[in-house]
């Protein structure tokens, strides 16, 4: 099977991380991989921001467990690193452009064997106060929507199995 379509398959959502930092050498590969992401008219209207420290780690942590109603849940499953995805609100496929950056990190973190999970609720968060108060602190406009952030590290046990595809996923009238 082609590599690439393996990947595809294989990938699956990490839930438990080992405390160990990923490689700087992978982290630099798996950003380049989202700045590869098609945009609509080539605008390329996202961000990645990388985050590593501890504290801000934690505030996105508590901050996300909140939004979804269980604040004492570790919403980042232990993940070292997070790659919080952003984009030009001002722009027509910001929510499209940003999601494709977000798959194409997570494609690439599978291909090189470090872990990741799509963390939801990051509209939600950077569209409220605090959030806004973060984006002014890394030097980012008001004007940037929260899409995902892209948890990543190395996997703590063996990776899910997948479930079985939907018999009606491909429709051919």
């Amino acid at each position: 099977m082609n590599e690439t379509l393996r990947v595809l398959k294989e990938r699956r959502s990490i839930r438990k991380y080992k405390a160990e930092q990923i490689k700087d050498t992978e982290l630099d590969a798996i950003l380049e991989a989202g700045t590869w992401a098609a945009s609509g008219k080539g605008l390329q209207s996202a961000v990645m921001v990388v985050v590593q420290d501890r504290e801000t780690l934690d505030t996105l942590t508590k901050a996300n467990a909140e939004i979804m109603g269980a604040p004492s849940t570790d919403t980042f499953y232990g993940a070292p690193t997070a790659v919080v995805v952003l984009a030009d609100g001002e722009a027509a496929n910001w929510l499209q452009d940003g999601s494709l950056v977000m798959g194409n990190l997570m494609i690439a973190a599978a291909s090189i064997g470090v872990g990741s999970c799509w963390i939801n609720r990051a509209k939600e968060y950077f569209d409220m106060p605090e959030g806004k108060a973060l984006l002014k602190k890394w030097g980012l406009p008001e004007k940037y929507r929260g899409v995902g952030i892209c948890v990543l590290g190395y996997a703590d046990g063996p990776a899910p199995k997948a479930k079985p595809r939907k018999e009606d996923y491909i429709i051919r009238p």
